[in-house]
């Protein structure tokens, strides 16, 4: 199973500075060969990047959309207007949507079954807050999330599906999960997911690491048998930083 390695710049990068980044990994390709590399855009940056990375085997996605194909919802995303500018990936449901901006279980269940239907590939975010692990229910918390996101969906369209374990208490503190842990919740992830959608399903499942991921510490997360790939944030900010850390992710397991 090829291993993603995915960049969140969340409400970073104009398209200049998107463009900029893109062109500087696409010098380095050749050395990130065997991995996946993601480069998740905000919506202003998408059409310049997806020109900048023509060509190049660098994906693009986004960071969120909308759960409706077309409608009076000013200021949401369709994933018609996503794909217009070549995004094959959509993040859905990551911590920040659903502290800052109210996002519940329900509406990011909305949202994996519209990105399905129109083939988009998501990437489920689900995760503890630091309360809820101090309380011992870390488990409680991925089985709720993955099972109201996935539960009663069709096996074959959720096959190669992305779900990233995202502690919220890791995510921009600097306070990476230990390895044990990450490799603990993925398999709380993977049994939720074989619950709902069956285990064929759940055998192409990638689980990624995210929450304060650097090119020091990827290599413990993605040597883990259960990891198969990260989502990180700031340090994917910087061009060099990020291919530092594709490189060190691809030492690892090779």
């Amino acid at each position: 199973m090829e291993m993603l390695i995915a960049a969140n710049w969340k409400m970073h990068k104009t398209a200049a500075e998107a463009v900029a980044f893109c062109e500087r990994i696409k010098v380095a390709e050749g050395r990130l060969t065997g991995v996946e590399v993601l480069l998740c855009a905000p919506f202003t940056a998408l059409a310049a990047a997806g020109k900048a990375l023509e060509g190049s085997t660098v994906k693009l996605g986004a960071q969120n959309m909308f759960w409706e194909e077309k409608g009076a919802f000013t200021g949401e995303i369709a994933p018609l207007m996503l794909q217009e500018f070549g995004t094959e990936y959509v993040i859905l449901g990551h911590s920040e949507r659903r502290r800052i901006m109210g996002e519940d279980d329900a509406m990011v269940r909305r949202k994996l079954e519209t990105a399905l239907r129109n083939r988009l590939k998501p990437i489920l975010c689900v995760g503890e807050t630091e309360a809820e692990q101090e309380r011992g229910e870390t488990d409680a918390v991925l089985e709720r999330q993955v099972s109201a996101a996935l539960k009663g969906l069709d096996p074959a369209a959720v096959a190669g599906l992305v779900v990233a374990y995202e502690p919220v208490w890791a995510i921009g503190t600097g306070k990476a999960a230990s390895p044990a842990d990450a490799a603990a919740a993925a398999e709380v992830i993977k049994s939720a997911a074989a619950r709902c959608v069956g285990a064929a399903a759940v055998e192409t499942m990638r689980v990624l690491y995210g929450g304060s991921v650097t090119p020091a510490n990827i290599g413990s997360f993605v040597a883990l048998p259960q990891i198969h790939g990260a989502l990180v944030g700031g340090a994917s900010l910087e061009a060099d930083s990020f291919i530092n850390l594709i490189i060190a992710a691809r030492e690892a397991v090779s």
